[in-house]
This record gives C-alpha cells, structure tokens and sequence, in this order.
C-alpha cells in the first residue's frame, strides 16, 4: 500500500521541518547571488522576476511554517 503522506503528525512535522530549511536555504541563496550582480543581468526585467520568484518562495515558507507551528501546537510542542 502506498501512503499519500506521513501517516502521523509528528511524521508531517519533520517533512515540514525538512521543506522549510531547504526552501530557507534556497531563498537565501537566491537573494545573496542578486544581491552580488555579478552573477546575474542588471537587466530591470529580470532583476524583477528574480525578485518576484523569492517573494513567492518567503510567502510559501510563511504558509509552511504556519503549518508547522499548527501541527506543533497539536503536539503540544513549543
């Protein structure tokens, strides 16, 4: 039988815990090579969609991290 997702909630926790420090890593990243210039266009087109993409990636990390603080008061985690 093939899951859909973690069967527990703790389980869920730690695939959220996992998402988020790889989205917050990649976030970073991304925001650090734009910040530097030299690896990217100085182009304002594509300065903004590079910006629009890290937005999007901090709204999504918001949302998992709602999620995550959710399960853990249903845990009854700090």
């Amino acid at each position: 039988m093939v899951a859909d997702g973690p069967e527990t909630p703790a389980a869920e926790l730690d695939l959220l815990e996992e998402e988020i420090a790889e989205l917050e890593r990649g976030t970073a990243e991304l925001r650090r090579r734009m910040g530097e210039r030299a690896e990217y266009p100085t182009d304002p087109a594509e300065v903004s969609l590079l910006l629009t993409e890290a937005e999007e990636q901090e709204a999504i990390l918001a949302t998992l991290k709602a999620r995550r603080d959710a399960l853990k008061d249903r845990l009854g985690q700090p």
